[in-house]
C-alpha cells in the first residue's frame, strides 16, 4: 500500500484489492472472516485518550485504504481509493515539520521495505507532543499487499519507534489469532500436494471454516504471557515532552 504496487505480486492481494471497492463488504469480511481476532473494536481509539479529536486537530491515517476511521481523521494511501483524502508515498508526507497532532497506521509498516524511513518521516510531521498509533504483525503468515518484509516483536516494536517516549504498547491480537493463521496455512499446504491451485482453493476453505476459532482470545489475550506467541502488537508513543 505504500508502495508502487503490481496487481499480479500476490494472489490474495488481488482479491482483497477488489473488494476494497466496497468498504463496508471489506470491512465486514475482515472482522468476520480473517482469521486475526483484534479484542477491542478499533483500538486506534486508544490514541485518543492523548489527542483530541475535534475540528482544530490534525490526525492522520496512513495507509488507511477506504475506511474511514472519524470524520477529522486525514486518510493517506498510494492508492486512489474510496475514502482516501491525499494520495502519497509514506516515506515523503506531503505536510510540514511539526504540523499534525497524531498519526495512526494499521499494519502498514510490515508492507514497506525500509519501516525504519516511515517512522522517521511520521516523526518529523507530528509536532511536539503529538502523538503516534502503530499497529503492527509478530506472528502471521506472508500477506502481501502488494509485498510483505517484516515483523516485529514485542520490544522490537519499541525499538522501533526510539524517537518517540512510550505510552503504551501491548498485544492487539493474541495467540489464537496466530494459531489460526498457520494452521489455515499450514493445511492449505499439506492437503494440496504441492499443487497451488488446489492450495488456493484450501486456504479460502480453511478459512472459511477456521476463523471462529480466533475468538478464544478472548480469553487468552490477557494472559501476561500472550506476548510470546501473539499475532499483532500495538504501541503509542508521544513525541517530544
Amino acid at each position: 500500500m505504500i508502495i508502487q504496487s503490481d496487481a499480479n505480486t500476490d494472489w490474495l492481494d488481488s482479491i482483497k484489492c477488489y473488494f476494497k471497492k466496497y468498504p463496508n463488504f471489506y470491512n465486514f469480511l475482515i472482522r468476520l472472516i480473517s482469521p486475526v481476532f483484534v479484542f477491542q473494536k478499533d483500538t486506534y481509539k486508544r490514541l485518543l485518550n492523548y489527542v483530541k479529536n475535534d475540528e482544530k486537530s490534525i490526525i492522520l491515517n496512513i495507509g488507511s485504504g477506504p475506511f474511514i476511521l472519524g470524520k477529522n481523521f486525514i486518510n493517506i494511501d498510494i492508492a486512489p481509493y474510496h475514502n482516501v483524502h491525499i494520495v502519497a508515498d509514506a516515506t515523503q508526507l506531503p505536510f510540514k515539520n511539526n504540523s499534525v497532532d497524531g498519526i495512526v497506521n494499521i499494519v502498514i509498516l510490515e508492507h514497506v521495505p525500509e519501516p525504519e524511513n516511515v517512522v522517521d518521516e511520521m516523526f518529523r510531521v507530528i509536532k511536539n507532543g503529538g502523538v503516534i498509533y502503530t499497529h503492527i504483525p509478530f506472528l502471521q503468515g506472508f500477506h502481501a499487499s502488494p509485498h510483505d518484509y517484516t515483523r516485529w516483536t514485542s520490544s522490537g516494536v519499541v525499538r522501533l519507534h526510539h524517537k518517540f517516549k512510550e505510552l503504551e504498547t501491548g498485544v492487539g491480537a493474541g495467540p489464537t489469532s496466530s494459531l489460526v493463521w498457520v494452521l489455515t496455512e499450514w493445511l492449505a499446504i499439506l492437503l494440496s500436494f504441492r499443487i497451488k491451485v488446489i492450495y488456493k482453493i484450501l486456504f479460502v476453505v480453511f478459512t472459511l471454516i477456521l476463523w471462529p476459532i480466533k475468538f478464544i482470545d478472548i480469553i487468552l489475550i490477557g494472559h501476561p504471557m500472550a506476548k510470546n506467541i501473539a499475532s499483532t502488537f500495538y504501541f503509542i508513543g508521544r513525541k517530544g515532552v
